[in-house]
Formats: structure tokens, sequence, C-alpha cells
């Protein structure tokens, strides 16, 4: 039996009966249902729902998109991501009535969203589903099949269409897929023209969860002490080096500014929250340059670019973006965590955009 939390009609946003693409909660909620759609298509594989009995399609159907590539893990065959095509249509095309009489004002809706899932807790996913995990945890997701597979596909779905009219989408492990691959894009479009509009629902962070720390002093002399080392190192060995690359790379990327949202409450996502406002805090003390290089790297990295290994510091470290935090009360860490809080009406948020400069 599918629980209801499967069944869009019972926990989907069935209520955005008239889009307005321009309306941030619109675009969130779309987006994360989307990601929603391809945990069903994985879970209706499982249990063999095919036609009728599929549970995933009213999952994107219902905002006007189709199905039209499943990206499938080669070593334990599961669905891991989709490609969506945005059906657009007129509203008022009687010959192809829009489902469920939505009502679609005219783009900025995307003409494709390439789509991740996360991490599902069931043995036929659990092995691959873990080296995933690992690969994020060792900072060479850009190693993995999954990876490889999702950004063969979407390059080459940018060099048909443009890179302007495609979203990535992502939640917490599928995240980690989908900023790798924005990353990378815009790093090799040198920021100009590869900028792939991303939506990324608590993307891990790689770092100790500092931020769940009560005590304000102890957090942030914690933070500071990390900063310190972090750049010290850094600087030791980018002393070696000349040109300075591993600036102007993470300089190339402050022009791509995901979206991240992320809940406090959620140890996997909640440090993305101290990471940016550590760094503003930085600035604010006259200990920018020191800020802006620890945000650049990890001790990690630091330790990799040393041994030789190419590195332009951990991929969870971002210069830009529009964080969007969820305050509302949650009753577990799977709620803190999970997909669904992402299109509730009624989230109390905290915004702040961040731009590397």
């Amino acid at each position: 039996m599918a629980s209801e939390r499967e069944i869009f009609g019972h926990a989907g946003p069935y209520f955005l009966t008239a889009i307005d693409w321009n309306n941030s909660y619109h675009r969130r909620a779309i987006a994360a249902s989307l990601v929603q759609g391809v945990y069903q298509l994985e879970r209706d594989r499982h249990h063999n729902r095919h036609g009728p009995h599929a549970l995933a399609p009213p999952w994107w159907e219902f905002f006007h998109f189709r199905l039209i590539q499943v990206l499938v893990d080669d070593h334990d065959v599961s669905y891991f991501g989709a490609i969506f095509e945005f059906m657009n249509k007129s509203p008022h095309d009687h010959d192809h009535p829009t489902p469920s009489s939505l009502i679609f004002q005219r783009p900025p809706a995307p003409l494709y969203v390439v789509a991740f899932r996360g991490t599902i807790k069931k043995a036929i996913n659990r092995a691959q589903d873990f080296k995933l995990n690992l690969h994020c945890v060792l900072n060479n997701l850009d190693k993995s099949t999954r990876f490889q597979t999702g950004s063969e596909a979407v390059r080459g779905l940018a060099s048909r269409v443009g890179s302007g009219n495609i979203w990535l989408a992502g939640h917490s492990l599928g995240a980690s897929i989908a900023l790798t691959i924005g990353r990378e894009m815009a790093r090799s479009g040198d920021g100009h023209g590869d900028h792939v509009e991303t939506y990324l629902f608590n993307p891990p962070f790689m770092s100790p969860p500092i931020e769940r720390i009560k005590n304000d002093k102890l957090r942030l002399g914690l933070r500071f002490a990390n900063s310190v080392l972090t750049a010290g190192l850094a600087m030791a060995v980018n002393g070696r080096k000349k040109g300075g690359r591993d600036t102007d790379e993470f300089s190339i990327l402050s022009s791509w500014v995901p979206y991240l949202f992320i809940n406090p409450r959620d140890v996997i996502c909640s440090e993305y929250v101290g990471y940016f406002e550590h760094r503003e805090k930085m600035e604010s003390i006259g200990a920018g340059r020191i800020g802006r290089i620890a945000t650049q790297h990890s001790i990690g990295s630091v330790v990799s670019a040393a041994r030789g290994k190419v590195s332009c510091g951990a991929v969870h470290l971002i210069p830009s973006a529009y964080l969007s935090v969820n305050c509302s009360p949650c009753a577990s860490f799977s709620e803190a965590h999970g997909i669904h809080q992402w299109w509730r009406p009624d989230l109390e948020f905290q915004y702040k955009f961040y731009q590397y400069k």
C-alpha cells in the first residue's frame, strides 16, 4: 500500500491552481514537486507500478510538465534523476487543455527541469546511495557515475536549448549533484553564459554542525579559529603557486547564484547558515581577507592541494547564494530534512542574498 505522502492529491501542492512564474513560492513548490516526482519514480519501480497505477506522473503533470528522460544508475539500475519538459501551451488551447484546469501565465517558466533525488532508505538502494554519500564526504562527487551521467545529460540539453532555459533541482544528496553540475558549468563557461538556475533543497554541508551550538561566544570562537587555521594553511600552500588560481576560480563562480533552502534543525545542511553569516562578520571586524580565503577552502581541500591534487575548494563551498531559511517549528529530524516541507504555504522564512565580492 502506498502512503499518503506519495500521493500528489493528498500530500502535494494541489492547491496551486493558478501559477505565477514570477512568484518565488510557486517556483520553489514546483521545483520541489518535480524532485519528489523523481523519488516517486524510483518507488514506483520498486513496487512495479505502471500505467494508471503509477503514482509519480501527477507530481509533474499537474504543473504541465512531461517526462522526457529518466536518469539511471548503471550499477543498480535505480532511477536517480529525470528531465522534464514544460508543455508551454496557451491555457485557452481547447484541443490540449491544461491538467486540473491550471491557468498559466507566460514564462519565465523553464523549458526544461533536470531533477535529482536524494537517498532512499531501502535495501535495494542502500549500497549505491551509500557510495554517493561517501563521494560527497570525500569531496569527489564529480568522480561518481551519477554525477557523470547527470552532467552529460545537462550539458547535452544546454547545447541544444541554452543553459538559460534549464533549471536544476535536487534534494539532499541530489542537491549535491545539482550543485556540482551547476558549479562545473559556471566554471567552464568562465562566468559567462553557462549559468543554470538551480534550486537546492537541504544540500549537505560537510562540516561539524557548529551552527547547532547554542552558546554564541563559543560558536563565534570556533568559527574564527577554524577560519584562521584554514586561511593560514591555504595561504601557505598557495604561496608556492603563481597567479592566485583558486581565488580567480572562486571569483568566476561568484556570478552564479543558486537558491538554497535550509532548515536550521537539519544538521545535514544547517551549517550553510553560519557559513555565510560568518563571512559577513569577518568583514565587519576587519578580518575580511581571512574570511574570504577560509570561505573558499576546507581543511580537506587544502590538504589535497598540498599533496599536488587539483582542487577548487570543497564543492559545498560556494561564493554566492539566495539563502532561504525555514524558521517554522519541526517535529522531527525527518521533517526538517524532508522534501515535503518546501511546498507548504504557511512556512516562516528568513531570506538573505549573499554576493561574493
